[in-house]
């Protein structure tokens, strides 16, 4: 048992089940696990798609070894894993949640035949304001982390994840953010926006980013009234599969 994360004795490592010949990539947050994606992967799973998720770098053991990981970590084990997929599958549609949407939006702009994006509270921004992430960004050579806030919605979920987000890890993250915006302009394909109303943790103006960004033709945006950041694990969990789904079955007929 892992006494860094909560829910550790949820399943959280990287799988690959195999449908038929659309694939879907899925993208956990940082800080957290497989976990949360997971009732979205059984969903389409059980609808014929064959879903792959990665365990990203630092993730699922402790804080400290995700401290130590750098942001280029993570896009190349998204490449590889999307290659992957590629190899068994005739088109591929890539989702994340959170910044699990960046890394997606980041790999579009890299491969122009992905099919499609379905980007879950994608975090383009911080919710915080700028003074306290300029705190952080300051602090983070000698403070190792900050507590997140206690949720109990959260806490009910089955969602996997470290209790801390390091410091370091945030200067990433927000490296990121800065080089995906920069990479918009590029991204032609579909896109599918699911944005949660009580969404304390990303600036809600991040799905106006992404839309004000890209170039894409077919663009979908959705709230989420009900719920908060983890919007594929939260109360509208069924509104969200059946919209996912829908917007699938447009982009690949």
């Amino acid at each position: 048992m892992n006494n860094a994360l909560v829910n550790p004795d949820l399943e959280g490592g990287t799988f690959f089940w195999q449908g038929g010949d659309t694939g879907v990539l899925l993208l956990h947050g940082i800080t957290a696990t497989t976990a949360e994606i997971r009732p979205l992967a059984k969903r389409l799973l059980e609808e014929g798609f064959t879903v792959s998720g990665i365990l990203l770098p630092g993730h699922g053991t402790t804080p400290q070894e995700l401290s130590r990981t750098h942001r280029n970590e993570w896009i190349k084990a998204v490449e590889d894993a999307y290659l992957e997929l590629k190899k068994k599958c005739s088109s591929v549609i890539v989702g994340g949640e959170s910044a699990g949407a960046v890394l997606a939006l980041h790999l579009a702009s890299e491969h122009t035949e992905i099919k499609g994006l379905l980007l879950y509270a994608p975090a383009m921004r911080f919710a915080s304001s700028f003074l306290r992430t300029l705190f952080l960004l300051i602090a983070s050579p000698i403070v190792f982390s900050v507590k997140k806030k206690a949720s109990s919605d959260r806490d009910e979920m089955p969602w996997q994840g470290y209790k801390v987000y390091p410091l370091r890890t945030l200067v990433q993250l927000l490296k990121l953010q800065w080089e995906t915006k920069q990479r918009l302009c590029r991204i032609y394909q579909p896109i599918l926006i699911m944005q949660a109303n009580l969404d304390k943790t990303v600036d809600l103006k991040s799905g106006d980013i992404i839309l004000n960004g890209v170039q894409s033709a077919v663009r979908e945006s959705h709230w989420m009234e009900k719920s908060g950041h983890v919007v594929i694990l939260d109360k509208q969990l069924d509104e969200v599969e059946s919209t996912t789904l829908e917007f699938i079955r447009k982009i690949i007929r």
